[in-house]
């Protein structure tokens, strides 16, 4: 059984209750297409398990990363992502640039990215 947060955009998302472009699901990790993308593929990769940033995931459910990391490698796989590569982000409070608290990795590809 899952925690979810009532309130929170991503789980709302993962409960079909918000529309998303899904690209992956399993039992435990949900992807869908970002809706502001910032390279030709912007991928969220989000865990069923609501949890509020990647340090409250580590000392809650730290299992929940390794569930993530697992759907990030499987889909780039399944996608042929990893033959060009890719980035994988997250981002943690207001300077950091976290506008859900949700823990979620952004999946970056499709071009040449900067640093």
């Amino acid at each position: 059984m899952f925690y979810r947060d009532p309130s929170c955009l991503f789980c709302k998302i993962i409960n079909g209750e918000i529309p998303s472009q899904r690209v992956y699901e399993d039992e435990k990790v949900v992807a869908f297409k970002d809706i502001k993308p910032s390279a030709p593929v912007h991928v969220l990769f989000v865990h069923r398990n609501h949890t509020s940033n990647i340090n409250d995931t580590l000392t809650r459910s730290p299992q929940d990363i390794l569930d993530l990391y697992s759907a990030i490698k499987t889909y780039t796989v399944q996608e042929g992502l990893d033959l060009s590569g890719f980035r994988v982000l997250t981002n943690l409070g207001n300077d950091g640039g976290q506008t859900v608290l949700h823990t979620h990795f952004h999946l970056l590809a499709g071009k040449r990215l900067k640093m």
